[in-house]
């Protein structure tokens, strides 16, 4: 191979390294969305061979096109890195930090008050892989054999709380796992709006234990067969309905229900970063 053709080979292997460093998904954080997160997920200042905003794009890019650990692109953090970090922030409890920090922050973007004093529950069953632990069940009037997740979120959509169990525990037996999350969060919490499946003793124990009032919101009896918006209800659908723009959502493939959980966690996260701060 004479000089030239070397010269030539060169600049082509340079130009592909040039793009490859260029390439950004639509899923990537900008600036100032990382600008608001970096100092919550890097509490130790020190060089890495790959950044932590390398890594937390790599995880939102595994989040929205669901794919697996090891398939994701080769212009991210290696995946055992990038796994290695998400384990790392979910077991110490900065994916759950970053939920709090910036939902507080979008709520005083919005001219509320840092903490909501209404909260909306419900739940919503998933469907599970065929490899995931023993947290699963039935759920027999959705047909669906999976985990159930339980949220509740305040007036703008927003997570408060979640629990992921078995989708065969009932909403009112499931409930308590999800509001237990709320204890000592919200100062000015004083009611939770729920639908029909939370009557029974749930009222009593919430008021006993934390002081909340829980109102249930049922459908008119005039009309039952026809569709009716009923107050703040529909914000709680609208969040899962958020949710199914991940596609590692639509189906539980995490092996433990507190991955699951987090996962959760991570896409609103996202999506107020989207709607807030983009």
């Amino acid at each position: 191979m004479n000089i030239s053709r070397l010269i030539d080979l060169f600049f082509v292997i340079f130009e592909y390294q040039s793009i490859k460093v260029m390439i950004q998904y639509s899923t990537n954080l900008t600036d100032k969305q990382w600008q608001v997160i970096e100092k919550i997920i890097n509490t130790q200042e020190r060089k890495r061979k790959h950044s932590l905003r390398n890594i937390m794009n790599a995880i939102l890019y595994l989040l929205k096109t669901g794919c697996q650990w090891r398939m994701i692109p080769k212009d991210f953090a290696p995946w055992e890195s990038v796994y290695y970090y998400f384990s790392k922030w979910k077991n110490e409890g900065i994916i759950e930090e970053l939920l709090d920090k910036l939902r507080s922050k979008v709520r005083i973007m919005a001219g509320c008050k840092e903490s909501p004093s209404l909260g909306i529950i419900d739940s919503r069953s998933v469907k599970t892989s065929h490899h995931v632990d023993s947290d699963r069940g039935l759920d027999g009037n959705k047909k669906i054999k999976g985990r159930k997740q339980h949220i509740i979120v305040d007036t703008q959509g927003n997570l408060m709380a979640i629990a992921v169990h078995e989708a065969n525990v009932h909403d009112s037996k499931g409930a308590p796992k999800v509001i237990e999350n709320l204890s000592f969060k919200f100062p000015r919490l004083a009611k939770i709006l729920a639908d029909g499946g939370y009557r029974g003793n749930l009222a009593d124990w919430l008021l006993d234990k934390f002081g909340w009032e829980l109102e249930v919101v049922l459908r008119p009896d005039e009309c039952p067969s026809k569709f009716k918006v009923l107050p703040k209800r529909w914000i709680v659908e609208r969040s899962f309905a958020w949710l199914e723009n991940f596609r590692r959502l639509t189906i539980d493939y995490e092996y433990h229900a507190d991955t699951a959980k987090a996962m959760v966690q991570l896409a609103f996260c996202k999506i107020m970063l989207n709607k807030f701060i983009g």
